[in-house]
């Protein structure tokens, strides 16, 4: 029996675009009103799928030879690999790891399956005000004969964001997809180690700096977003790296001491580079177990 979970990851960003938004010319996505970078799930989503993806796990939500294709061809593709002429939902959930995390919406033999994924995140914010820059970039390429000049475009990019994603695993939801520890387990790595590893020319300078999931001795205990719990310490005006931030965590342990009797255990990553004001991780919270993700 898969029991529930509940996520709390942050990582930062600096000089980059954490996500860019097609209705804005790929500005950072924006809560304008109070100057908060936002990133969505389906971002962090693309991260795991595609790191999960590089280690030899089938993927449902992806691209063929590096092109975009309807989902009857990625159902084709596991039909071919399984050698069979139809496929069954046990296939689909027994072969794609991403439907067992995050559900999907899938074609079988001529019905639609809409399956709900058991591991949710919530859209990610960051945890202080966030200022953009802005530059123009050349392309060395002409962009057609008459035009022998570069192509001109806009760069959009964050000075510094300290982002927080929030989520859930269920463990009622993880019957239905056939989800197993192993996957979660998967998860854990695929959080903390993607986003630094698949960097692109706007994604390189993001970093892990804190994971933790938070495990309940059951199916039913669910206690709450716990980025409402944390604190960013800002030790200058407008920071702009790491050194100049802390975290203060001194609310989410007296919470999850309060509720000592549900918590199972807590699977955690913490960067080196991270400094927390309350002391020192393993410290803070030996009251409980702790299994580090490596």
């Amino acid at each position: 029996m898969i029991k529930n979970s509940e996520i709390l990851f942050l990582y930062d960003a600096k000089m980059t675009n954490p996500n860019g938004d097609p209705d804005e010319e790929n500005r950072p996505r924006m809560d304008y009103e109070r100057d908060i970078n936002l990133v969505s799930d389906l971002r962090l989503k693309r991260y795991i799928r595609d790191y999960l993806q590089s280690k030899g796990e089938e993927i449902f939500v992806t691209k063929l030879e590096d092109k975009s294709v309807k989902p009857e061809k990625i159902v084709e593709k596991l039909k071919t690999k399984l050698n069979k002429k139809d496929i069954e939902k046990e296939d689909i959930l027994d072969n794609l790891i991403d439907v067992r995390l995050f559900g999907a919406t899938i074609p079988i033999q001529k019905e639609t399956k809409t399956f709900t994924g058991p591991v949710q995140f919530n859209w990610g914010y960051s945890l202080n005000k966030v200022e953009l820059m802005e530059s123009a970039i050349t392309s060395h390429f002409s962009t057609g004969d008459k035009n022998a000049q570069g192509a001109m475009g806009r760069d959009y990019r964050v000075k510094y964001s300290f982002i927080a994603f929030s989520g859930v695993v269920s463990g009622n939801r993880a019957e239905k997809t056939h989800l197993q520890e192993e996957d979660i387990n998967k998860l854990d790595k695929a959080v903390v180690k993607s986003i630094p590893l698949l960097a692109t020319r706007s994604k390189v300078g993001q970093y892990p700096r804190l994971y933790i999931r938070v495990q309940y001795k059951d199916p039913e205990t669910i206690l709450g977003d716990m980025r409402t719990m944390i604190k960013l310490v800002e030790n200058t005006e407008n920071p702009r790296d790491i050194s100049e931030v802390a975290l203060d965590v001194g609310d989410l342990l007296n919470f999850l001491k309060e509720n000592r009797e549900n918590v199972d255990k807590i699977y955690y990553f913490k960067d080196r580079n991270l400094k927390i004001t309350n002391g020192e991780f393993n410290e803070i919270f030996r009251d409980f177990r702790l299994i580090e993700i490596r």
